[in-house]
């Protein structure tokens, strides 16, 4: 069962009238009453589109494996930060809060993003909780996933950087604010597990944004995994076109299903 929520009914914080934004959470779910772990999905496309192959595919793929998967539909420029961080903990928030409704264990809820998607995924990962303007029920939930999976994800604002996703999501505010949001640097002992993948051959986004994530967690002491593959071109999803690198969504499943 494929359904659509909003991630604000109500009210949402730092909303522009001129500025229109998705303002959803697609839902897999089964219909059935098994209490399933989720994931929630962060597409990539540069803080400026969302990029289809990290949509329904990843989608599909992690529900037709058992389990409750959400595509969050966070905002991309014109609108920049926080607001897309804002969006993307109320997807973790929300599913926690439903999770009853949605017969999901609460703490088995795990976070993936791709490219720039990937960085916000990092950011839910290490920074902390911005979620909390509403006061609402919503809000009181846990924005920290119990794992996350980041997929040839942006991470460095500095030598080996994506610039166009950091202009993107920070504005005329990059200068100031990048190295800040430079996750090598944001990684603590409150850091989620982590699951990291990237091909070598990638020239959109270097591979030592995964190598320098991974060595910062290695010297937090964070759980980690990292999976690097010598072919595959950047923003391809499951990678299906690219024997070897296809291995890794079930390799993140096999992680999932050591965490928690």
């Amino acid at each position: 069962m494929v359904k659509e929520y909003k991630l604000w009914e109500n009210e949402m914080p730092l909303y522009e009238a001129d500025k229109p934004c998705e303002n959803k959470l697609t839902a897999y779910l089964h219909e059935d009453d098994m209490v399933r772990p989720a994931v929630v999905i962060y597409p990539g496309g540069a803080y400026a589109l969302y990029g289809e192959t990290e949509q329904h595919p990843i989608a599909r793929f992690y529900y037709d494996h058992g389990y409750n998967a959400f595509i969050c539909y966070y905002r991309i420029a014109p609108y920049h930060h926080p607001a897309p961080l804002m969006d993307a903990q109320r997807a973790v928030k929300l599913v926690r809060y439903r999770a009853e409704e949605w017969h999901i264990d609460p703490e088995r809820v795990f976070t993936i993003g791709f490219s720039a998607g990937g960085h916000l995924n990092g950011c839910v990962a290490t920074l902390p909780d911005v979620c909390t303007v509403l006061g609402d029920a919503v809000d009181g939930m846990d924005a920290r996933p119990t794992g996350a999976i980041l997929s040839y994800a942006v991470i460095s604002a500095e030598e080996h950087t994506h610039a166009g996703s950091f202009m993107n999501l920070l504005g005329e505010r990059c200068e100031e604010l990048c190295h800040s949001l430079s996750l090598e640097y944001c990684v603590g002992k409150d850091t989620c597990p982590c699951f990291v993948w990237h091909t070598i051959s990638d020239t959109c986004v270097s591979v030592k944004n995964s190598i320098l994530f991974t060595e910062a967690l290695i010297a937090q002491g964070i759980d980690c995994e990292l999976h690097l593959f010598p072919k595959g071109d950047h923003g391809w999803g499951l990678a299906e076109p690219f024997p070897g690198t296809c291995q890794w969504p079930l390799l993140s499943l096999d992680w999932l299903n050591r965490q928690g």
